[in-house]
Order: C-alpha cells, then structure tokens, then sequence
C-alpha cells in the first residue's frame, strides 16, 4: 500500500500535523494520476482491455459515479483502507474511461494539455493555499456553476451546437480553476479539523482532500483538451 507523506501521530504540534496532512494529499493525488494513466496506456496496448472498456463504458462511468459519491458521503464511516481502495479503485476505473482519448488526440496535444493543465492547476492551488482572501463564498457560485455546464451538456447531446460546446468548456475551464483554488483552501480546513481526530481520521480526510483534488485536475484538463487537442488523422 502506497504511503505518501501519509500521518501517523496525532501528538505532534498541529501545524505540523496540518502541513504532512497536505504532502499526503498532493502524495495521493499524485499517485491516483499516475495510476489512471497506467492504465489508460495498457487499456489502448491491450486489445481485449480496450474492448471491454469499450462495450461496458455506461457501466464504468457509473461505477465511477458510485466510488465518488461512495467516497464523498461515507468517508467518515469507512476505514481507512477502504478509503484507500476505493481511491484507487476510482483511479484505475477513469484510466479504462478515458482511453479512447489516446486513440482520438496525438499524443503531443495530449502532453502539451497536460503541461498546460498542470501549470494551471499548480498556480491556482498555490494561490488558494497563499492568498489571505477568504474563498468560502465561492463554493456557492462554483457549485451552481458545475451544476449548470452538466445541465448545458446534456441538452447539447441533443443540439450538437459546436459553438454550445466551445462555450461549455470555456466556463468549465474557469469553473474548475476556482474549484481548484477553492478546494486547496478548504483543505486547510480539513486538515486543521483532522488533526484532532487521531491518525485514522486524518488518513481519511487525506484520500478525500486527495480525490478533490484529483477531480478538479482531470476536468480542468479534459475541459482544456477540448481547446488544445489535435484529432489523429
């Protein structure tokens, strides 16, 4: 079991506690990447694998669906080993999701969105962690905001309005950059809040700051792919 940075003594000064409480977090996020793109490259390598990502697509996506909200709303019941496997477990299941990005963009559009993701990304975390100003009252308008792209999306599906589709992910791209500035502060929170709690709480807390974190960066980026990808010919 992999073990970022990961806590393990409620005695320590808070502020040391709240900090490691972090590196597990980027540790977490980071690892659940890799693992998705692990997996994405040996679905698109391996015939059978990509076809069953294929014909069961509507399954994984729910079955993803299930993990998040599984995640989400049970974390403070669950152990801390479940938190863990379920995480990973979301992970793997996106990689198989997402593979037919692999097949539909060139692989140079596809590392260059992810340069251009990760800049972003790490800029907006970096000032949500930094910035004096308090970001609760984005929440409210962030949130309404997720809910109206998913709205649009799916009465495009009926329209297929190429100009409804650019505009959809230009909102996403800026909803997701403050998500991210958002969620990164709100993890000081949680932190602050687990540390209290003992090592298991803060294991917890770290694999849902962790999965936060790990959406924003995937949608920012499929958000940004829909700009910057070069289809194959």
């Amino acid at each position: 079991m992999m073990q970022y940075g990961m806590p393990t003594s409620a005695s320590r000064p808070r502020a040391e506690v709240v900090n490691e409480f972090l590196r597990g977090v980027y540790g977490w996020m980071s690892g659940g990447m890799l693992l998705t793109a692990g997996v994405a490259w040996a679905t698109v390598n391996i015939q059978p694998l990509l076809q069953f990502a294929v014909n069961s697509m509507l399954f994984l996506i729910l079955a993803e669906l299930g993990l998040v909200f599984f995640l989400s709303m049970g974390i403070r019941k669950m152990s801390p080993t479940t938190a863990m496997a379920s995480f990973l477990g979301y992970s793997a299941l996106n990689g198989l999701t997402l593979s037919p990005i692999l097949l539909v963009y060139t692989q140079q559009s596809i590392a260059a969105t992810f340069v251009v993701t990760a800049g972003m990304f790490g800029a907006m975390s970096a000032y949500g962690l930094l910035t004096k100003k308090d970001l609760t009252s984005w929440g409210s308008l962030l949130f309404m905001g997720l809910i109206g792209i998913v709205l649009a999306s799916v009465v495009n599906i009926f329209l297929g309005s190429a100009t409804m589709g650019f505009v959809i992910s230009g909102i996403g791209v800026l909803v997701f950059l403050g998500l991210t500035a958002y969620d990164t502060q709100q993890l000081k929170v949680m932190g602050d809040t687990a540390s209290g709690g003992g090592d298991a709480a803060i294991r917890k807390m770290t694999i849902l700051g962790a999965l936060k974190l790990y959406l924003d960066f995937i949608n920012l980026f499929l958000f940004l792919l829909r700009f910057m990808g070069v289809a194959r010919d």
